[in-house]
């Protein structure tokens, strides 16, 4: 008999198509996410006793749809949407266009992302509905209240229905503006699970793993958008290194990373993946940043690593996304081309004096430099600026190294 554990596996791996589905021939968030609750609970009772059937997104689909239409008929409400879902079992004629890719899912993934509603539920939608996690997980994740989450949730279903925003993909004319929406969405998930903010564990990998499985989902359902493809690279390559960079409670930098440690399968993907990017000729943010994570993973050692390469991609990306962050990152690079002094200049002359990562880079140039105690307040800075765990014993152990 099939143990619970294993019916709510299959019901997550399911969840974001069903819910999809359901919400395709409803247009109703909530009768979505509660026939798919009831269809679990089906789940729940029947299968330990019959097995897992042959098709189990299909059972649950068709006990869903059930339970929906059980519904509406039972509360006689919404008298539109029953018509129309009673209309689904007679009327073969096709519905209307719903965007340039057929997909369900990825039409919910540009609803949960739409323009209208706030970064942060985005996020918290795109959890809920694609990834299936529950309310609490994803408070959990972001470090705040259930009820916070909830509320959060609930505003942003109501902003869609109130705002008519369609569950539709954009045509192909507007793809490209709304689809880099949706792929800061995701990589905002994963760089929570990777850069955990919270005095939790210090790396998340369910955050990952899931932030992982939307974009794989997203690259199956649009192959031929290189920035899809280059997002999900960037985050194998980056995902490579999970179990390395944690040590003893403390983050351990990249230079200093074992690299047998490294998933070698990831990192295999990950470069095939950039190749193809490099094939489409269309570089973009997620592309570039996959190709220096590339040639990161590429170097047997540290010592290895093609600086002038990284410093080049790094001098492309800022032609796409002249941001001080990107030349935060560009200035560590040409450390280890130039040395510390000309990079600090470059540093000290960007305005991110509440970014935790510029006072870290700080640090560590001051330190290389000699000038310790301008590196301790600078590694203090550092540490008040983040709740990591792991980094906050990284930083204070590169502290107390300084004479």
């Amino acid at each position: 008999m099939p143990e619970v554990s294993a019916v709510e596996r299959v019901f997550r791996e399911e969840y974001g198509r069903l819910i999809a589905s359901l919400v395709r021939r409803f247009g109703d968030i909530d009768i979505a996410e509660e026939a798919a609750g009831e269809a679990l609970v089906t789940a729940l009772e029947k299968w330990p006793e019959s097995g897992v059937p042959p098709n189990p997104g299909a059972w649950l689909t068709t006990t869903a749809g059930n339970r929906a239409i059980d519904k509406l008929r039972r509360e006689k409400l919404r008298d539109a949407k029953h018509q129309a879902a009673t209309m689904l079992y007679v009327d073969d004629t096709p519905p209307e266009p719903t965007g340039p890719v057929e997909d369900d899912r990825l039409r919910l993934i540009f609803t949960c992302c739409h323009p209208a509603l706030a970064p942060e539920a985005r996020i918290a939608l795109t959890l809920r509905l694609l990834g299936g996690l529950t309310v609490a997980e994803i408070a959990q994740a972001f470090l705040v209240p259930e009820t916070t989450m909830a509320q959060r949730i609930t505003r942003a279903k109501k902003k869609i229905a109130a705002a008519k925003v369609p569950y539709r993909v954009p045509e192909a004319a507007d793809l490209p503006d709304r689809l880099g929406g949706v792929l800061a969405v995701l990589f905002l998930v994963f760089n929570e699970g990777y850069l955990a903010t919270g005095d939790g564990d210090p790396v998340r990998g369910e955050l990952t793993a899931e932030a992982i499985r939307l974009a794989r989902i997203l690259r199956h359902l649009l192959p031929e958008e290189p920035e899809v493809t280059g997002l999900l690279a960037l985050m194998l390559l980056i995902e490579s290194r999970r179990e390395a960079r944690v040590r003893h409670g403390q983050l351990v930098p990249l230079d200093e990373q074992d690299r047998g440690g490294w998933d070698r399968a990831l990192i295999a993907e990950g470069h095939d993946l950039v190749r193809q990017c490099l094939a489409a000729n269309r570089p973009g943010r997620y592309q570039i940043l996959a190709a220096i994570n590339a040639v990161h993973t590429d170097a047997p050692a540290a010592t290895d690593t093609d600086w002038s390469q990284v410093v080049a991609l790094y001098d492309q990306l800022t032609r796409i996304d002249p941001s001080p962050i990107v030349a935060l990152n560009r200035a560590v690079a040409v450390a280890e081309l130039d040395g510390p002094e000309v990079a600090l200049a470059l540093v000290d002359r960007l305005p991110l004096p509440g970014y935790h990562a510029w006072h870290v880079t700080r640090a560590d140039l001051l330190r290389r430099l000699g000038r310790s105690a301008e590196a301790k307040e600078a590694y203090d800075a550092a540490i008040a600026a983040t709740q990591n765990s792991a980094e906050r014993a990284y930083l204070s152990r590169k502290r107390g190294e300084l004479i």
